[in-house]
């Protein structure tokens, strides 16, 4: 796992083909907004999500945000146990997050 910087995560996303956006808020925070083109598991179905997550394919580049950077650091270094190639985690999460927001449909 590595952190990147808000302006980090932009670059290199911009610049990768195999990315994959991974959001770990709950339902409600999701709600709020979320980066475009991300999909949410949340980090707080405890079994249920390393079962999801183990369900991805390992190969592709995780960028992984939460709300703070906290909790997507675990849920990175989790998966970099679970065998995860690559996995990114966005230091200020969502908080801090300056670039487009997309809001998920009801």
């Amino acid at each position: 796992m590595k952190n990147l910087s808000q302006e980090e995560w932009r670059r290199k996303l911009a610049a990768d083909d195999n990315a994959f956006i991974l959001d770990v808020r709950t339902q409600n925070e999701v709600d709020e907004g979320i980066i475009p083109d991300s999909h949410n598991i949340d980090i707080y179905e405890g079994q249920g999500f390393i079962d999801k997550v183990n369900e991805l394919d390992k190969t592709k580049n995780y960028y992984v945000y939460c709300r703070s950077g906290n909790r997507s650091g675990q849920a990175a270094q989790l998966m970099d146990q679970l065998g995860f190639e690559t996995t990114y985690n966005l230091m200020g999460g969502f908080m801090e997050w300056d670039g487009d927001v997309a809001y998920p449909e009801d």
